[in-house]
């Protein structure tokens, strides 16, 4: 795979995942870069007029210029918000496997950098037999996990990362991004996860994110990241 690329995962759902895969697409296709983005799939996809949408490839459609169409961002969305084998299911449909990897071949040869951003955390199932780990360690991509800032995220992190490491040994890492997801006035670990996280990872706490921020607290060159190999 000659094209650069970061696999962005959650730790779970509602973690700011697709802001902050937006966030690096828009950074870098502002350095001048040819960014391609790819969800291979969705569920939870809005009804339009012009079919379904899935409101986070528009996101990252958007942020990196609107690169190819907005169609290959997501060949397969569904409408259920279910985990994407089961919103398939109830339309009575399948997820097509092979799509999931052929659906990045576009992006292959159109960019210099891909961002793919999974659906869920890592054993977040994508088709009957693939987790967005398994897409993640065939692609070869490095890993980066966002984790939202809130009590709990210092245990769901370091079990994202032995998931990772357990399933995917070979799979290089870049680090953890830190995404206050949500406002929290009332949550005091807000002010030492990030320091907890440093200490504790595996994986570099690559920068933080403040609530509603569309900037990066700490710069990071993503570019270089995406360069990273396997072990």
């Amino acid at each position: 795979m000659a094209t650069r690329g970061l696999f962005i995962a959650g730790t779970n759902t509602e973690v700011g995942k697709t802001h902050v895969a937006a966030m690096i697409a828009r950074a870098l296709a502002t350095s001048g870069r040819r960014v391609g983005v790819y969800k291979p799939v969705a569920s939870g996809c809005q009804a339009t007029a012009d079919g379904l949408i899935a409101e986070d490839a528009a996101a990252m459609w958007e942020a990196a210029g609107r690169p190819l169409t907005l169609e290959q961002v997501c060949p397969q969305r569904f409408l259920a918000p279910l985990a994407p084998p089961r919103a398939a299911q109830a339309e009575g449909r399948r997820i097509d496997a092979a799509l999931l990897r052929s659906g990045l071949e576009p992006w292959l040869a159109a960019s210099e950098i891909v961002i793919v951003e999974g659906a869920g955390g890592l054993m977040s199932p994508l088709s009957d037999v693939d987790y967005n780990i398994d897409l993640a360690a065939e692609l070869g991509l490095p890993l980066v996990i966002v984790a939202a800032n809130e009590l709990g995220v210092i245990n769901a992190t370091l079990q994202t990362l032995i998931t990772a490491q357990a399933r995917a040994p070979h799979l290089p890492i870049a680090g953890v991004v830190l995404n206050q997801a949500m406002q929290r006035p009332d949550d005091a670990s807000l002010a030492s996860n990030a320091e907890e996280l440093a200490a504790r990872c595996d994986a570099p706490l690559l920068t933080t994110v403040s609530h509603r921020s569309g900037t990066f607290d700490q710069p990071v060159d993503w570019f270089a990241l995406a360069a990273m190999k396997f072990n």
